[in-house]
């Protein structure tokens, strides 16, 4: 069976970015600031140290992040977005957005279904 390239890229696409904390690492990474390990824990409570630091050595490989080390004691590591990483801010845009308006949707459907459902219980048989 022959395989679609176009399939391909794609999937070598989100195998790059999609995870249940990449885009979000990369969403506040793309904001501009360089952000210490314990700063990106902060912001991101419900993520364990191990998949942090999993995602970020992952996303580094990808040189998607950087990662910074200075020399002083104890040691300071900052992350920041790459110029290549930043190619990805329109994607992580246009997602963003897919989202608030997805989530809309959902509530306005919602409110649909019940108010659709209030209507049905009031009818006499």
């Amino acid at each position: 069976m022959q395989k679609n390239p176009d399939q391909c890229q794609f999937a070598v696409a989100l195998d790059t970015i999609v995870g249940k904390w990449k885009p979000l690492i990369i969403y506040l990474l793309l904001q501009g600031k360089p952000l210490r390990f314990n700063e990106l824990r902060r912001l991101l409570p419900d993520i364990t140290q191990r998949m942090l630091t999993l995602y970020l050595r992952e996303l580094e490989r990808e040189e998607i992040v950087k990662r910074v080390i200075y020399p002083q004691i104890p040691p300071k590591v900052e992350y920041s977005i790459t110029e290549y990483g930043k190619s990805l801010s329109p994607v992580m845009e246009t997602i963003h957005q897919w989202g608030v308006a997805h989530i809309e949707r959902k509530k306005h459907n919602k409110h649909q279904i019940t108010t659709s459902n209030s209507a049905d219980s009031k009818v006499e048989p």
